[in-house]
């Protein structure tokens, strides 16, 4: 098998793995007296809605958010697009649907939340006093901070009427939210910074986090945080006493996967973490180190090999930033690391969109940097200026995918032969 055939196949492992019906038929909360009612949000929420729908025996209603062209044919539930990664008043409609679908729930009543990455985005909320355009200017500030993704999260539900819990809380309906983790660490209240899961940090911490970073946020931002107002609920908080949540996909799993699909393939696997952060092009050397040890010394692992992992890196944008998400920028920072070596490499995000663009991350060898010069393009260049899409969609290492319904977060493999 190719190189870049083995890779797509231990990819397609992963996604497979995170396919959200399986976790959601082992995690169904039984049936209330009352009726049941379906809210969400997410990349990959449409398909959680259509996979709930499949397996629930009983009449559903309620709606979903997802981005834009990731919607899916479903019977009773509702499908709403909006906008990823910056919010847009399709969102902030959203946002008010979920709101009211659970306002006027009793306490014989379900309400199944099904949550996963990109919910952050896709529900704006900005309290009394902010503009969607100031929830805009503090997703941008946040998503060229490098700040990782459960800080982001911590500053957004301190700056929402519906993340922190307050989605949950808003009603008197029992809440069970069944979530695909694309967190480090799998903490189910920062995916999608927590609609219907209370965590104990507080607007604070979210300042702090602002100051760490030197993010320049609207003055009306700052001024809510600094009120009380901002203060999201509590989990000891009563309302939350009949409330579940369960994880039903994970990056861990998804990388089990693909380590049992090698091993059946005589590729000894070896899995690094499934909880990976910090800066895309220094985690990226940090790779690059140790696929090189094993390439001339054999250790610490043995070839042939494929180094998996997984988590969720960052990118602080160099100026105004180029094209390209986090994995085309770890890919690339790994070609100029591996340039002239036997490595094969394919780094994406497991729901089939990197970034803004339409790739789902890159393929890379030890010919990719020689691959662009011929092309026109300087690596370093493309590096400095967070600009991998125009590099890689001008070699043809592009992975494009599509949305793939799922989303568990980075998946890389880097091959030894």
């Amino acid at each position: 098998m190719q190189p870049r055939d083995f890779l797509t196949s231990l990819f397609n492992a992963a996604v497979l793995a995170a396919d959200p019906l399986t976790g959601i038929t082992a995690h169904l909360p039984e049936k209330p007296k009352g009726k049941t009612v379906v809210v969400g949000a997410g990349k990959g929420a449409a398909q959680m809605a259509r996979a709930l729908e499949s397996v629930w025996d009983g009449p559903l209603e309620g709606v979903v958010v997802t981005r834009y062209g990731y919607g899916c044919d479903t019977q009773g539930i509702e499908i709403i697009e909006a906008s990823h990664p910056v919010p847009d008043r399709s969102g902030l409609a959203a946002a008010e649907r979920l709101m009211q679908t659970v306002r006027d729930l009793t306490a014989d009543d379900l309400v199944i939340a099904l949550v996963c990455g990109g919910g952050s985005a896709l529900l704006p909320a900005p309290p009394h006093g902010l503009t969607l355009e100031d929830e805009i200017a503090l997703n941008e500030a946040l998503l060229a901070s490098g700040a990782p993704i459960s800080l982001m999260n911590v500053v957004r539900k301190h700056l929402s009427t519906i993340k922190g819990g307050r989605l949950a809380a808003a009603t008197k309906a029992r809440v069970v939210s069944l979530i695909v983790s694309d967190i480090p660490g799998d903490n189910p209240a920062h995916v999608s910074s927590g609609p219907t899961v209370p965590d104990r940090s507080t607007r604070h911490d979210a300042l702090a986090i602002i100051k760490q970073y030197g993010l320049e946020l609207p003055q009306a931002a700052l001024d809510h945080l600094a009120s009380p107002a901002a203060d999201a609920p509590n989990p000891d908080d009563p309302v939350f006493a009949r409330h579940a949540c369960h994880i039903v996909a994970s990056a861990g799993v998804s990388l089990e996967a693909a380590a049992a699909l090698a091993m059946s393939q005589g590729i000894a696997p070896a899995i690094l973490s499934d909880s990976i952060e910090g800066e895309s092009r220094d985690v990226a050397l940090v790779h690059a180190a140790i696929a090189r040890e094993v390439l001339g010394k054999n250790r610490p692992f043995a070839k042939p090999v494929v180094i998996l992992s997984g988590g969720e890196t960052t990118v602080t944008l160099r100026g105004r930033g180029g094209r390209g998400g986090r994995n085309g920028e770890f890919a690339l920072a790994m070609a100029l690391a591996i340039e002239g070596h036997d490595l094969h490499l394919l780094a994406a995000d497991t729901d089939g969109i990197d970034g803004s663009e339409d790739n789902a991350g890159a393929f890379v060898d030890g010919e990719t940097t020689k691959r662009l010069r011929a092309a026109g393009h300087d690596p370093r260049r493309l590096l400095d200026g967070n600009d991998s899409y125009s590099g890689f969609s001008a070699t043809g290492d592009l992975f494009e995918t599509g949305p793939t319904g799922t989303n568990v977060n980075d998946f890389r493999a880097i091959l030894i032969r």
